[in-house]
């Protein structure tokens, strides 16, 4: 096990090594590691070096890490999703997370609403407000419904709001269609033109979220094998769901806030991780974090550079490369219940 964690964490690393590296104009490792010494330390360098300082420390450099830590919140938030839901299909976007952060987008752009303190903040912040709104809804319509808070209810509750909100962003993007293509470039998901700032906010609160979500640990472990089994081992469900599908669903919101809505991410890293490293989730949680994080280091770097010099829109890279993943997962799933019967 140890072999296998220090094999992916330094995959991870070399894989945001060459997504700052790779581009239009190739970068060798050893200047990005000079040209990063020197911005930390003031570390002198050569003229060859001082020439792609720009390129790495204003474009490449913050663009992966935007990507790395993206893609690590929202496989953290489909790993956490699936084992309290128990459906490996399960994600924040199931449940409207993504469908209320676009229509808070939509409000911004085609309303031109701003805050007037922080306007460059002014998208992210009532993205992020409304996909935390629509999860809070559809779990506090879901507990009203059911008391219990059945899987299948909330579920349920999360894809009508979904597609509720979804009505409504769509009503509002056909009564202003000249700001049309810019919404639907959100809605699409990109890194591309974020500085630092994104960052700056964005990394802090997903590393709290996820060493917050290690605390649940056993928890999600014993939810694993059905609510009955956690119920009397002691595990307060309806507490418990709360609390993570509401860190689940602001780690997600507050990646989408930032980079747009990016799908099949959450799916795909923590059913790879379970495969490889078991359903442990004192593994699971901060390997997904990697192998997401990776991963979409990866789809950016597809992104930008398949038809370079112009950027492809990373969730169309991410859904082409999910979607066989997401029918594999659906159509396995019915087979082995079938076998079952």
């Amino acid at each position: 096990m140890k072999v296998k964690i220090i094999i992916t964490i330094c995959a991870s690393l070399v894989v945001l090594v060459l997504g700052i590296a790779l581009g239009s104009v190739n970068i060798p490792p050893g200047e990005i590691f000079a040209i990063i010494r020197y911005r930390l330390t003031g570390t002198e360098f050569t003229e060859t070096v001082n020439n792609s300082t720009a390129i790495v420390w204003n474009l490449r450099l913050p663009r992966a890490l935007l990507a790395f830590i993206a893609g690590g919140a929202l496989s953290v938030s489909g790993a956490v999703m699936q084992s309290v839901l128990r459906n490996p299909l399960a994600s924040s976007f199931t449940l409207g997370v993504s469908s209320g952060a676009s229509l808070g987008a939509g409000i911004v752009i085609l309303l031109g609403i701003t805050i007037p303190v922080a306007a460059m903040f002014t998208l992210p912040v009532l993205g992020f407000a409304f996909g935390i709104g629509t999860i809070f809804l559809v779990i506090g319509f879901a507990s009203k419904v059911d008391s219990q808070m059945d899987n299948n209810t909330i579920i349920l509750t999360g894809m009508v709001f979904s597609l509720f909100v979804n009505a409504i962003t769509t009503l509002m993007s056909a009564l202003a269609r000249q700001n049309l293509q810019q919404l639907i470039l959100w809605q699409m998901g990109s890194f591309s033109m974020r500085g630092w700032e994104a960052i700056y906010i964005l990394a802090p609160a997903v590393v709290a979220g996820v060493i917050f979500i290690t605390h649940f640990n056993r928890e999600l472990d014993i939810m694993t094998f059905g609510e009955e089994q956690a119920k009397t081992m002691g595990v307060n469900l309806k507490r418990v769901k709360w609390t993570l599908l509401i860190l689940s669903a602001a780690l997600t919101g507050g990646a989408i806030a930032f980079v747009g809505v990016i799908g099949f991410v959450d799916l795909v890293a923590p059913h790879i991780v379970r495969r490889i490293f078991g359903s442990s989730h004192r593994y699971v949680i901060p390997l997904s974090a990697l192998f997401g994080g990776a991963f979409m280091v990866i789809c950016d770097l597809v992104a930008r550079t398949i038809i370079a010099p112009r950027d492809l829109p990373v969730g169309a890279v991410t859904a082409f490369l999910g979607t066989p993943f997401f029918a594999y997962i659906y159509f396995s799933k019915r087979a082995k219940k079938a076998q079952v019967r």
